[in-house]
């Protein structure tokens, strides 16, 4: 396998990295795929590897008896499989590919030795366990004081935020399952934001049209998740002498 360029690396966590700590990891990275609906691991199986999406979005989410709702999202910003990171090799949870892409993964037995070898790698890696734990809690308030249509703006705009385009291929079913929400409540909050201008609905795609707008709908369900991460990788973890 040739060696991998941390330059040329998308996964802004991989290239966040020391290049000690880069180098550390680089023999056991595997480039791989995954496609809409995959499951990366289902809640309570053994976790096996850790993901570095370059490109794609995968949700973590849980299954209840009231069905199946997404509880985070991760994209090109960090990784899939915090639990690894804490020293856990399971969770409640399912990890499900929200958008088809690529990615970097290590196996979880290669990463932990790597973490044990070098505490900047851990640093770095538990910096982001921190904002996803965020992440999370940002999506409890926003499931709790907020609107399907607010809730909607902001899911949107996170799902903007990782795929870095404006057409987003999404079905009313698809996010209805990530919100938590009956399908027909999904169909009337897209006809509202497209009533203001914010997206324009097409069969399985919605286009951003005015990100503004979208931000102003959301309110404060969105931005302090986004704002904490860029706070805690503002500044480099730092090999002590």
């Amino acid at each position: 396998m040739a060696l991998l360029h941390q330059p040329h690396i998308r996964n802004r966590l991989l290239a966040s990295l020391l290049p000690d700590d880069f180098a550390l990891i680089e023999p056991h990275l595997e480039a791989v795929t995954f496609e809409l609906r995959e499951h990366l691991f289902r809640a309570e199986q053994k976790i096996t590897h850790v993901t570095f999406p370059e490109r794609g979005i995968a949700s973590i989410v849980a299954d209840t008896e009231e069905g199946r709702f997404e509880v985070g999202m991760v994209g090109s910003e960090g990784l899939i499989g915090t639990a690894i990171v804490v020293g856990v090799d399971r969770t409640p949870h399912t990890c499900m590919v929200q958008a088809a892409g690529e990615a970097f993964r290590i196996g979880a037995v290669e990463l932990q030795v790597a973490m044990d070898h070098s505490p900047t790698l851990r640093a770095v890696l538990l910096r982001f366990v921190h904002t996803f734990i965020v992440q999370i809690s940002q999506t409890a308030y926003a499931n709790a004081g907020y609107s399907t249509e607010e809730r909607l703006a902001r899911w949107l705009l996170m799902t903007h935020d990782r795929l870095e385009q404006d057409t987003m291929p999404i079905t009313h079913e698809f996010m209805s399952i990530m919100l938590g929400t009956r399908r027909p409540g999904v169909t009337i909050a897209v006809q509202v934001l497209e009533g203001v201008g914010a997206i324009k609905n097409t069969r399985g795609q919605i286009l951003l049209k005015d990100r503004t707008k979208l931000e102003e709908i959301a309110g404060q369900a969105y931005g302090f998740a986004e704002r904490e991460y860029s706070n805690v990788f503002q500044f480099p973890i730092k090999r002590e002498q």
